[in-house]
């Protein structure tokens, strides 16, 4: 029988796995029935991938919704049809680009932007991965996202090579960056290597690399081990009174006469977590209930 553990794991993915490859791996390594990803990694990148686990599987996308951060290195005079060094290479242009030019392109792409995601996605078209599809040489439409780009440097340039720091909102596709940077930039380019090193207030230093993992929640990366509650230290904090509990635990809604809005973590008097809601003008709906 597998462990009912409760916990949301910073978990350093390693190059050549899947995200769900990675959550398999954590789920046999610590004897875990119930383990979900918060985001998607390429399986060319590496970096932090959050894994929750039991009941922690329940607010995993209120730690989907955090900012990224990322480290890349993009490779200018080659287009792929992945957009990253795993695609076949689709076409050529120029290798080594003007520094300040590229400074400067970089500039054009801070602030809201429109992004049209990749075909080589996970994203479903009629229940079918768009990577599916793509690997049947077939393309159909998709529609371009907004996302929001708040850090967009250049770390070190020796072409055809360009380090970059990214921070993103989720759902952008850094290989898709990579691809429209070449572009705007006259040539072409693609994702050679991505690290994530940040979600939210999560740091990759935090994480455990997968072997560090062990039965039962045996760790050499403590850090990397995280109650929920504290994992949900970012959203506001509503402690309950004894006439509420009942309310709450049967889903109902409840006051509170704190001037908030947005999620929170409803807590019973004593401080225990008891589930998350969603605070509206004095009035907390009961979003999610956790059974710890």
């Amino acid at each position: 029988m597998g462990s009912t553990m409760n916990k949301v794991i910073l978990l350093d993915k390693t190059e050549g796995l899947t995200s769900q490859q990675a959550v398999s791996l954590v789920k046999r390594r610590m004897g875990i029935k119930k383990a979900g990803h918060t985001g998607t990694l390429d399986p060319l990148a590496t970096g932090l991938l959050i894994v929750c686990t039991g009941e922690a599987t329940k607010v995993s996308r209120f730690l989907l919704d955090l900012p990224k951060k990322y480290e890349t290195t993009i490779k200018f005079g080659q287009r792929t049809d992945t957009f990253d060094a795993c695609g076949a290479i689709t076409g050529t242009g120029s290798a080594d680009v003007d520094r300040a030019a590229l400074e400067e392109t970089l500039s054009l792409f801070l602030g809201r932007t429109r992004q049209m995601p990749p075909m080589y996605s996970a994203l479903k078209k009629d229940g079918k991965p768009l990577y599916e599809l793509a690997r049947q040489g077939i393309e159909v439409a998709r529609e371009e996202r907004e996302v929001e780009i708040s850090e967009l440097r250049l770390l070190h340039y020796e072409p055809p090579f360009a380090r970059l720091l990214v921070s993103c909102s989720k759902g952008t596709y850094i290989r898709t960056l990579a691809d429209d940077i070449g572009i705007k930039m006259g040539t072409f380019a693609h994702v050679a290597s991505l690290r994530r090193t940040a979600i939210g207030p999560f740091d990759v230093k935090d994480s455990a690399l997968p072997e560090e993992l062990g039965p039962e929640g045996a760790l050499t990366a403590p850090a990397a081990l995280l109650e929920i509650d504290r994992a949900l230290g970012f959203l506001e904090e509503v402690q309950t009174d004894g006439r509420d509990l009942k309310r709450i635990q049967n889903g109902a809604s409840f006051r509170t006469r704190l001037s908030i809005s947005g999620s929170v973590r409803i807590k019973a008097p004593g401080g225990k977590l008891l589930g998350i809601g969603e605070a509206f003008r004095g009035l907390i709906k009961v979003d999610r209930l956790l059974h710890l």
